[in-house]
């Protein structure tokens, strides 16, 4: 394993909740990172936004880590859920909310 696949398997494994994303949380620097942002924030749940962005290394390598081509990338307790077409059909179905709630992830939010 290089280097860059064992620091994203322990942010996966380290963090309840992880998403690999183009800019920061605050900040994200393309429409679909912002959206998965937008819905994470309103469901209330903590995480983790790493931005693949300060490397080209990163980049490519969540893009292996997971067999998974676009980011932005969301991880829920070590498990790769999906990237924002699948996180935003998960929330308008209600979906997320539960999903997060069987896998023991505290959301503030209303469901």
């Amino acid at each position: 394993m290089s280097a860059i696949t064992d620091f994203i398997a322990s942010e996966v494994k380290g963090n309840d909740v992880v998403l690999f994303m183009k800019g920061t949380p605050g900040f994200p620097q393309c429409g679909f990172s912002g959206q998965v942002v937008q819905i994470l924030d309103y469901v209330g749940v903590d995480y983790k936004g790493i931005n693949v962005l300060t490397s080209d290394e990163l980049r490519q390598g969540i893009k292996e880590f997971s067999q998974w081509p676009t980011i932005p990338q969301l991880y829920v307790k070590g498990e790769f859920v999906g990237g924002c077409d699948i996180i935003r059909e998960m929330f308008q179905a209600g979906e997320l909310q539960t999903f997060l709630d069987e896998k023991g992830v505290s959301v503030k939010g209303a469901a």
